[in-house]
């Protein structure tokens, strides 16, 4: 079965995130949507959901269930699926987990990206982070949660442009600063088109691995490159001495890597923290270049020794291969 696409949605509180989550769902390109919303106490959806239980489970309009999460978001999770085998609701091709504001979105991601009972059946698509035209720049300020929610970001949504100028601002130029990698979509009154949040390219999008090694508010990120291919079990080890040694510190790492084995199929590699997918293949480079690009967004963690540890892994399983 090909795993269903997931996407988070995260935001600080008041970021326009329910509002950002109604309008997309009366698009006709997220028809057949499941939606999860991982919240404290009753959400309002506008009239699609007016109120909700953690034990209930609202079919909305255009083909699409949506359930309320006040406990095991895995469960949850299971459950729909479970539901969608039986036939008991809408055959859903996409699912959208809509965070509560104060949350962390890497533990989510974690628990997506590994439980047994779900990880299979799902693919981590995209992060979207929603920010406040008007009030990000404060909420940047004063906490430490939405500068982590805008640096996991595949995309940012930039809400209440009615209210303030992100340009003007400087808010703009903040979140360039803080995830230059990750394209910034104006919300006009709510609303994104949603074939530009849900194209299926944010896990190998060439353009992530365009922009410069930069330092922001305590997070940096860097483009680690390399021309030769790698041994795929260099590239296990790589990602093996990452998880152990860098952990909450390594707070997402995206990669398209050139791999000895698979020749003309990059394989697709994407982390948060500790945690790593099992490697995706493509069937051809997504553009000219023909290499190995891995993006790092981390809390202080040097590109030097990241690039020299995978070189160092390399000539060592070259080595063991020649003796």
């Amino acid at each position: 079965m090909t795993p269903i696409p997931v996407s988070v949605i995260t935001g600080f509180l008041g970021s326009g995130k329910t509002t950002l989550l109604s309008r997309l769902l009366r698009d006709p390109a997220l028809e057949r949507t499941a939606v999860i919303i991982n919240e404290f106490g009753a959400v309002g959806l506008d009239h699609l959901l007016v109120e909700s239980s953690d034990e209930q489970i609202l079919m909305l309009e255009g083909g699409c269930v949506c359930c309320t999460v006040r406990g095991d978001l895995v469960r949850t999770a299971g459950e729909l699926l479970s539901r969608r085998a039986a036939g008991a609701v809408t055959p859903f091709e996409r699912i959208v987990v809509e965070t509560t504001g104060l949350a962390d979105p890497a533990p989510i991601l974690h628990a997506l990206m590994t439980d047994r009972d779900v990880a299979e059946a799902l693919r981590l698509e995209s992060v979207i982070a929603t920010v406040d035209a008007a009030a990000g720049a404060a909420t940047l300020d004063a906490h430490p949660q939405s500068v982590k929610q805008a640096a996991l970001a595949d995309r940012i949504v930039i809400t209440k442009t009615d209210l303030a100028d992100p340009a003007a601002n400087g808010l703009a130029e903040r979140l360039q600063a803080l995830n230059p990698g990750a394209p910034k979509l104006t919300a006009l009154h709510g609303a994104v088109d949603a074939r530009r949040l849900f194209d299926g390219r944010a896990r190998y999008d060439p353009a992530i691995y365009e922009a410069p090694a930069h330092h922001h508010a305590g997070i940096n990120t860097f483009c680690l490159r390399r021309d030769k291919p790698l041994h795929a079990v260099t590239l296990s080890l790589f990602l093996q001495v990452l998880a152990e040694h860098c952990g909450a510190r390594l707070l997402r790492l995206k990669g398209l890597v050139d791999v000895v084995e698979s020749p003309g199929r990059p394989a697709v590699i994407h982390g948060v923290q500790h945690v790593f997918h099992p490697p995706a293949w493509l069937e051809a480079w997504p553009d000219d270049e023909r290499s190995t690009r891995m993006v790092v967004i981390s809390q202080g963690l040097d590109a030097g020794w990241m690039q020299d540890l995978l070189e160092v892994l390399d000539d060592e399983v070259k080595a063991c291969s020649i003796s």
